[in-house]
């Protein structure tokens, strides 16, 4: 019995170096860190990517959580220059808690360096204190600066979540 655990070792081993090896030849070709968080300046985390409103079908704007009227303004408001003009067409039809419930799922990132306050204070969930936080660090270089530097004031889990509604031109 010793023999053959002896000899099976070198080969699970094995095995597992090259499953880790495929999942690193994976991850690199999606374009992804080791931690499983995108590498392109758009910051959308894996799996939790927005629903653009310049480009949504309407079907998926429905899913995305936007009633007729929603997806009718959408439509016709197309292409929006950012999102101050997205909130400003839902605006006559939508409440500012339920847009705020659609910008969770329906959303343009917005460049980090260039953003004004009234676009970046339409993310969900943001305040005054990190408005002056998102824009203290200016002039971003990359993705990787806004995890490091936002990092200090939230946790990992909020840091993935506002890293989907901001990039880096």
């Amino acid at each position: 019995m010793r023999r053959f655990v002896l000899t099976l070792a070198p080969a699970l081993v094995l095995l597992a170096c090259a499953e880790n090896a495929q999942d690193a030849d994976t991850t690199a070709a999606a374009g992804m860190d080791s931690a499983g968080i995108t590498a392109d300046t758009a910051g959308a985390s894996q799996g939790t990517a927005m629903t653009n409103p310049n480009t949504a079908t309407r079907e998926q704007l429905a899913a995305a959580g936007a009633d007729s009227a929603a997806i009718a303004a959408l439509m016709a408001g197309r292409p929006f220059a950012g999102m101050v003009a997205v909130d400003q067409a839902l605006a006559a039809r939508m409440d500012s808690t339920q847009r705020k419930a659609l910008y969770a799922r329906v959303w343009m990132p917005i460049d980090l360096n260039s953003a004004d306050d009234q676009e970046i204070l339409l993310i969900p969930g943001l305040g005054p204190r990190m408005l002056h936080e998102f824009k203290e660090y200016r002039p971003y270089t990359n993705i990787a600066q806004f995890r490091r530097e936002i990092g200090k004031y939230v946790d990992d889990e909020e840091v993935a979540r506002l890293e989907k509604y901001v990039m880096i031109r």
